[in-house]
């Protein structure tokens, strides 16, 4: 897709554009509350294997596009495609089926349970949720949670959480419940990754640690981001392309430094700051 400043939606790119590079298609979505579109008409697109930043001021519709593509709330109008197949109208654990999770802005483990049990209520399949599997299915049921257990016991390790894993979750910091949000988006083992402000109520180090492992899930094992930030630091060093939203529609795509250069971004929405 060619990068730079315009001032009409994508969605004349989406359709004709090579299917098997796309992630996430936006097509044409509106999303109204009352008398309000918080998403107007609004289009692009997720190469696969990009981290892609969709950034605006509040009030431009970036969360509430995010909760569409999630599935949490649905279109008006439009659609939207992962891996070229439209799941509008797809609940957000049939989503999690097809390789599309998400993480949220403020963070929602369950606070009377321990961290490792956290993860391990993430993890999918398991049979033993269906009451007549532990009866007529015992090994297999036993065999599978152990499995789910070994695979929280890899990620929390791989968060640099193990040591909090007895933990209860309602005694992280904000920072470590932003990495165990992260950590439970890990076990479904996702192919699109979708997050909503991760840098959101995070001290630097912390940040600095989660951008290295969203930068790794890319790199190492494929995963597609699209990430929703105000955070212009985390933008600027993981975020290529990135789309400005306006007042529910795309108003700018193109790598970072083409959009801290652009006059109508820098005023309307970055408050002049890199100049």
């Amino acid at each position: 897709m060619t990068a730079g400043t315009t001032t009409t939606p994508a969605k004349d790119s989406a359709p004709g554009a090579a299917n098997a590079d796309l992630a996430i298609e936006v097509r044409g979505v509106t999303k109204a509350f009352g008398g309000n579109r918080a998403v107007n008409d609004c289009s692009f697109v997720v190469q696969r294997g990009s981290i892609t930043g969709l950034i605006g001021p509040n009030g431009a519709g970036k969360s509430t596009l995010l909760n569409v593509i999630a599935g949490v709330l649905q279109a008006d109008a439009g659609d939207v495609l992962l891996d070229g197949r439209s799941i509008v109208g797809l609940r957000p654990d049939q989503l999690l089926a097809h390789g599309l999770a998400r993480t949220f802005q403020i963070p929602r483990p369950i606070p009377t349970m321990t961290v490792l049990e956290n993860l391990v209520l993430a993890g999918q399949g398991q049979d033993g949720e269906r009451i007549w599997n532990a009866w007529v299915r015992p090994g297999r049921v036993s065999r599978q949670e152990n499995a789910i257990v070994d695979q929280a016991l890899e990620v929390l390790r791989y968060v640099t959480l193990m040591h909090l894993r007895d933990a209860y979750a309602a005694t992280l910091s904000g920072g470590q419940k932003k990495l165990l949000e992260f950590a439970r988006a890990l076990m479904a083992k996702p192919r699109v990754l979708l997050l909503d402000e991760p840098a959101a109520g995070v001290n630097r180090t912390l940040m600095r640690q989660l951008a290295e492992l969203i930068e790794d899930q890319r790199r190492d094992r494929g995963v597609t981001f699209l990430i929703v930030e105000h955070d212009m630091d985390l933008v600027a060093r993981l975020c290529n392309p990135v789309v400005v939203m306006s007042q529910g529609a795309r108003l700018f795509e193109g790598p970072f430094d083409e959009v801290r250069r652009d006059p109508a971004v820098l005023e309307a929405y970055l408050g002049g700051q890199f100049r």
